[in-house]
Parts: C-alpha cells; structure tokens; sequence
C-alpha cells in the first residue's frame, strides 16, 4: 500500500493530520478536542482503535487539544522531545505513552522514518517533521516523503534542506502583512510576536522560499494555518499563484481555516 495523507484540520482552532502506510496509522499533531477528533478519524474512514502514534511539533493547544483524549487509548504512543512532553504532560489528567526523542534524531516507527528538525517558533523547543515509507524502484510501495512544518516565523537553512527532498510538503502561509497590521483587534505586541523570526510564516514568506527551493520532486504543496483575521485565500492566491504556473507538475491546495483536505495517495 503507498502512503497516504490528508489534512484533518488547520488553523488557529487546531492542526492535525493523518499518515497511513501499509502497516500504521499516525496522527501529526492532535490540535482538536477528542470529540472533534474522533468525529474527524470517523469521516477518514478510522477511529482512535486504529491509531498506533501521534506526533508533537510543540505543546501549543491549537496542537495538543486532543491529547487528553488519549486516556481512553493507552496504547497509542505519543512522539514528543522532552520539553514539549513536559508542557504538555503539565495540563493533562493522566499519564501519556510518552516516547521522547532529542530534536535533530532520526529513528523508525513500524515502517516511517522519521526525521526531526528545530524551527523556529515561540515554544518551548517546535520541532518540524519528515516522514518517510516505501522502497526505491517499487509500483506498489514507492519510496514517499512527507514534510509538516506548521507554526516557523522563517525559514532556516536546515528546514531548506529538508524542504528540498520531499514529495508532500505541508507548509504555512499564516498572514498577509498588510492585513495583519491593519487588524485594530491586536495589540502592537502581538502583531510583532506573530510576525517576528519566531513567530508565523507570512504569505510572502513561503513564498519566497517555495520560489527559492522550486523542486520538481514536489508532488503537492498544502499551504496551511491561515489565520481567519490576518489573511484570507484570496490574498494567499495573490501571493502565490505565479507560482502555479512554474511549478506545474505539483498541486498547490490552500487549506481553508478550520477546512480539511481529501486523502491523496503518495505514487
């Protein structure tokens, strides 16, 4: 069976994602409350019985809602480094199945690779994720990548790198500058937080670096968190769709606020 991906949900409500391979099925991030997350597996077609892991990039609550839920589910493992368990064990009522790893580690998982990396963001230490399954030169199970890089004020040289060798790239495309600081509902302090070098990637942002990096590997590009107050899809197209045209063998989906995304088979 080749990869599989989808988008549960993205946003400043929550972020999750689904990964199915031939032999598991993980969550990356779990930002949804656990009635809202088993509603969302249910209309995948899975349920939280059929969840072997969930993996953390921070311990912000548009990330972690749904890990509470858990304690229902003891045996999915929760993938986190150290200081993000630990802010998020801090809230919870029970003890998770906490499987800690050092950011910058790569180790597997059933049959993922995973790759772990540092991004920058205003957490206790966030982390982007690759995820790799399959087998070079097979029709049935190709070698497939995954990159999710949600919540990143910029873009380093070591997310760059990663950037480069992935086939599905979720990525954020959280404000446009113009609307952000015409918005009369945040204080100039949380404007400078948003848009600062650990903050969230502008729409300018991502797309830059997509027009840098340009790899015709790229199968599908998600752009995703777009915030409902600083941004809308219409000023996400303005910014990148000159791109579409150079890069015209990838699909770029805009992911909706609070919107969800079809599976996509990995081939």
């Amino acid at each position: 069976m080749a990869m599989r991906f989808r988008i549960l949900g993205s946003g400043s409500a929550g972020n999750a994602a689904l990964l199915e391979t031939g032999n598991t099925r993980v969550l990356i991030d779990a930002g949804f409350s656990g009635r809202k997350l088993r509603q969302m597996l249910q209309e995948s077609g899975t349920s939280f019985d059929e969840i072997s892991a969930v993996f953390i990039t921070h311990e912000h609550g548009d990330h972690t809602a749904g890990i509470d839920a858990l304690k229902k589910h003891p045996n999915v493992t929760v993938f986190a480094n150290a200081p993000t368990s630990r802010a998020v064990q801090a809230k919870l009522k029970h003890r998770a199945a906490w499987q800690i790893f050092e950011t910058g580690s790569r180790f597997k998982f059933r049959d993922l690779e995973i790759d772990t990396f540092s991004v920058p963001h205003d957490a206790q230490e966030p982390v982007g994720f690759t995820f790799t399954a399959g087998e070079d030169g097979d029709l049935f199970t190709p070698r497939r990548t995954v990159a999710w890089l949600t919540d990143l004020g910029h873009v380093p040289h070591n997310v760059r790198e990663r950037m480069r060798e992935v086939d599905v790239l979720a990525i954020e495309s959280n404000h446009c500058a113009q609307l952000l600081q015409a918005d009369h509902r945040r204080p100039w302090s949380t404007k400078q937080r948003i848009s600062g070098r650990h903050g969230h990637l502008s729409n300018e942002g991502v797309r830059e670096v997509l027009e840098e990096l340009a790899n015709p590997r790229w199968q599908h590009i998600y752009l995703t968190h777009v915030s409902k107050d600083c941004n809308s899809l219409d000023a996400v197209e303005t910014s990148i769709g000159p791109l579409r045209e150079r890069l015209s063998s990838c699909a770029i989906s805009i992911v909706d606020p609070g919107g969800e995304t079809p599976f996509i088979e990995l081939v």
